[in-house]
This record gives C-alpha cells, sequence and structure tokens, in this order.
C-alpha cells in the first residue's frame, strides 16, 4: 500500500493546484441545478392571451371578468381585448400573443338557454407546454363559470381524494439526486480520464513503469484518487445543493453519513467505468470528445431529469446497466424521502459489483507499454 499510497498522494498534490479545476468542477453542477431546476420546474406564467368578445352581453363580459382575475392572481396569462378576431389571429402567428379566445356572437344567448354554449381557444401548438398551460387553466376558469351558486352537500358523482405521504417536492429538489450524480461524473471524467490521458501523452507514465509497481496497484491508486476528488465534489454538492434546493433539515448528520456512504459507492463505480473506457486510450483529444456522448447516453436514462417509466424499451435496456441509474436512485431515497441504507441496498450493491467488475476489467486490459 505504500507504493499506493504515494501516486494518490502525488495525484491530489497536483489536484490541490488547479483551483479553477476543483471550482469548475464543482461550480458547474451547482449552476446547472439552479438553471434546469427554475427553467423546468415551475408553472408557467406571464403568458399572453387575446380576448375577441363578439357577443358584449352580461354573460360574455363575466367570462371577460373571470380571465381579469386569473392574470391577478394564478398570473397564468394577461388578457389583451381585440375587437378583430383577423387581427388577434395575426398576432399569434407572428407570436405576440401565445393563444386567442373567441367568445362568439350567440354566447350569451345559449347560456341563458341552456343551449350548450361553447367559446373558442385557438393556440400555437408549436408551443405544446404554453398551449397546455391556457387549455388547463381556461378550463378550469369555465368549470368555475358553470359551478352552481351553491354546492350540493350531497351528490351521486364518484370523487378522488388524493393523499401525499410526502412533503411537496418542487421540481428544483426531484433534480438535486441527479446533479449530485452528474458532480461525481465530471469528477471521474476529469480525474479518471482527461488526467490520465494528459500524463500518458505528457511521459508521465514512463516513471511507473520502470518502477516494480504492479498493474492493480497502478489502476487502483489511480481510482482511489480519482475517487477522493469526486467524493470531495459531491459532498460539496450534497450540502449546498440541498440548501440551494431547500431541502428540510439539509446539515442532519444521519441523514449526511448515509449519504457519503452513496457518495463513496458512486465515486469508485464511476471512477473504475472511466478507467475502464480509457484504459488502452492514448490520444489525448479522446476522453474530451467523448465527454458529451457519455452525459447523454448515462446522464439522462437515468431518471435524473424525467421518470423512467415513459422511456421506450431500448432506453429502459440502458437505464437497467446504468450505473448512473442506481445512483440516482439511491439519493433520491436518501434525500426525498429520507429513508435508511436498508432502502438502497440494491443500489449499493450493483455499485459495489460494478466497480469490482470494472476494475477487474481494466487491471486485465491495461499494458505496461508506452
Amino acid at each position: 500500500m505504500g507504493r499506493v499510497w504515494a501516486i494518490i498522494e502525488r495525484d491530489l498534490r497536483r489536484f490541490r493546484r488547479s483551483p479553477v479545476l476543483v471550482i469548475v468542477s464543482i461550480l458547474m453542477p451547482l449552476v446547472q441545478l439552479v438553471v434546469l431546476g427554475y427553467a423546468f420546474g415551475g408553472k408557467i406564467k406571464n403568458l399572453r392571451l387575446g380576448v375577441v368578445n363578439q357577443d358584449n352581453a352580461v354573460p360574455a363580459i363575466k367570462v371577460q371578468e373571470m380571465c381579469q382575475s386569473i392574470a391577478a392572481n394564478a398570473d397564468t396569462f394577461t388578457p389583451i381585448s381585440y375587437s378583430d378576431q383577423a387581427m388577434a389571429l395575426h398576432d399569434l402567428r407572428n407570436g405576440k400573443i401565445n393563444g386567442v379566445l373567441n367568445i362568439p356572437p350567440e354566447f350569451s344567448r345559449k347560456v341563458l338557454a341552456g343551449a350548450n354554449p361553447r367559446v373558442g381557444l385557438v393556440v400555437d401548438n408549436t408551443d405544446q407546454f404554453s398551449a397546455s398551460a391556457l387549455e388547463e387553466s381556461l378550463n378550469g376558469m369555465l368549470q368555475a363559470y358553470d359551478g352552481p351558486t351553491v354546492p350540493a352537500r350531497m351528490t351521486a358523482d364518484a370523487t378522488l381524494a388524493t393523499v401525499e405521504i410526502y412533503p411537496y417536492v418542487p421540481y428544483i429538489q426531484f433534480l438535486l439526486p441527479g446533479v449530485i450524480v452528474l458532480s461525481i461524473f465530471v469528477s471521474a471524467m476529469i480525474g479518471g480520464g482527461i488526467i490520465f490521458i494528459d500524463d500518458k501523452a505528457r511521459g508521465l507514465h514512463e516513471g511507473y513503469l520502470v518502477t516494480p509497481i504492479r498493474k492493480l496497484e497502478l489502476i487502483l491508486s489511480f481510482t482511489l484518487a480519482g475517487a477522493a476528488k469526486a467524493i470531495i465534489a459531491g459532498t460539496v454538492l450534497i450540502t449546498l445543493g440541498s440548501i440551494i434546493a431547500g431541502i428540510p433539515d439539509p446539515l442532519n448528520l444521519f441523514r449526511m453519513a448515509r449519504l457519503m456512504v452513496l457518495v463513496v459507492f458512486t465515486a469508485m463505480s464511476l471512477i473504475s467505468m472511466m478507467f475502464l473506457i480509457m484504459v488502452r486510450v492514448s490520444d489525448p483529444l479522446v476522453p474530451r470528445a467523448i465527454f458529451g456522448m457519455l452525459n447523454t447516453v448515462l446522464y439522462f436514462p437515468s431518471g435524473a431529469v424525467y421518470p423512467t417509466e415513459s422511456f421506450p424499451g431500448w432506453m429502459r435496456a440502458i437505464t437497467v446497466v446504468d450505473p448512473f441509474s442506481y445512483a440516482v436512485h439511491g439519493f433520491k431515497e436518501l434525500i426525498l424521502k429520507n429513508t435508511g441504507l436498508w432502502a438502497i441496498q440494491w443500489d449499493l450493491a450493483f455499485l459495489f459489483g460494478f466497480t469490482v467488475i470494472a476494475l477487474g476489467a481494466a487491471t486485465w486490459l491495461f499494458r505496461r507499454t508506452l
């Protein structure tokens, strides 16, 4: 272990002398957490809805007033009055508004006669998110418009009562486990891929190859040094990310201890995976070239951004063998549900087995040649 520790110490000293590298490897996932968490997690607001009232009677005016109420409270959209339907559609096509609500001339008469009154909604379906938000908001408004003034005490209609067993989880909290794993992966990519290949290109490995150090010791020392960097990055992300995302009691020592166990298993599995991929590579441009591909292939199918149940069969097949999937699932259990290690025992078992297999394969493929 003396020879292994010597290589680890050298690698960590060099890492300490590169503060920019340390900051970037930690800061980039934090920025991604904040940007993606708030970009995708919030409700859509501040849409622009053109309202064309061709009726102008009391029931139609009530619809306009309810639109104003939504703008003042939920703020989903801001109604903009149009006297000409053609002008409203022209602005919709040019992107000035997001939808057009058309109240037809016979609307009030049909309301008073109970003759199935309708209003029209024209949306820009190139943006499905905004279109769905407008449709959902206006459907809710019309349900309130049609509802009885005094609700019945008893009804024969079946209803659904939903009970949430955990507190409300905003999207930024849902995204946090994946960002922690991404931070560890960035450190693994740098420490287990880019630096390793750069050392080869600079001839630094010649010093190792002339020593009696064995292949397993060399691979193990690089893996442990890279894992140490990844553990540092993961620890920072757990602490700062939990505070930024608003996780309850983020500095609980027992939770932090459980999280650290998973950080170690995740770091070892991802570092060993990187060495397995890079063990026969000599070109320093290769790890930089495949970084984006690895990030896409491993990160997005893991369920870090969207539930895996919606994936097609071929993507679920990737999920089964992707170490990201088990790490993300484990962090979700520990962070969002505050469970114990027993709940992630299969995640830890997979990560441990993956590490052993990857280290064994990397050692077998490693060649003591320049």
